[in-house]
């Protein structure tokens, strides 16, 4: 598979365009960035971060699909046409004061009244604090074995309304046989597992 680099500059470019047009001066160092909007029911919303380079990192959250990013799609940014839309201010510094920055900044947002999307607290070092609604996000295998457990409930609940399980006639004293039966019902289980 062929990568092509200039559809993928192409896009960067455009991403970052369209933050130019909400934030011209942006600058493509170091600093705090806040994305932040009040909503139809006047409730005031932000989400701070931190980047080495601030344009490319505000550029690639419209990239993205976490929930800030799904927020800055659905809601799109403000204009007159778009009084609910979000806004982006930043502040720079030096790569050495990100983390200090963005947890007090984080925190200054969040006493000024702001509903924070933020769910950590802030920094890239250690102890990092998860302050808002975090889901460890699922591997492969804890996908297939969600997976295997919806799977479960259903066919559980099918047996359950419609069908009568049991062993043949010419394996009911069969010891392999037997084993499979209760394998069968014990994987029907996984699904009330949860």
């Amino acid at each position: 598979m062929s990568i092509n680099y200039k559809k993928v500059f192409a896009m960067k470019a455009e991403r970052e365009k369209r933050i130019k047009s909400i934030c011209p001066e942006i600058p493509c160092t170091s600093g705090i960035y806040a994305f932040y909007r009040a909503d139809e029911a006047g409730i005031r919303r932000s989400y701070v971060g931190q980047a080495v380079n601030l344009l490319e990192r505000c550029a690639s959250h419209l990239a993205e699909y976490d929930h800030i990013a799904l927020s800055l799609k659905k809601h799109g940014f403000y204009s007159d046409k778009n009084p609910y839309g979000w806004k982006l201010t930043y502040k720079t510094c030096s790569k050495s004061e990100l983390d200090d920055l963005e947890v007090s900044t984080i925190r200054q947002w969040a006493d000024a009244g702001f509903q924070m999307y933020n769910v950590t607290a802030g920094s890239q070092g250690k102890g990092k604090q998860v302050t808002g609604q975090y889901k460890q996000p699922k591997t492969y295998s804890e996908g297939i074995q969600q997976g295997k457990k919806v799977l479960a409930r259903e066919l559980s609940n099918i047996a359950e309304k419609h069908l009568k399980i049991e062993l043949r006639a010419d394996k009911a004293n069969n010891k392999v046989s037997q084993k499979q039966y209760e394998k069968f019902m014990d994987l029907l289980k996984v699904g009330d597992s949860e």
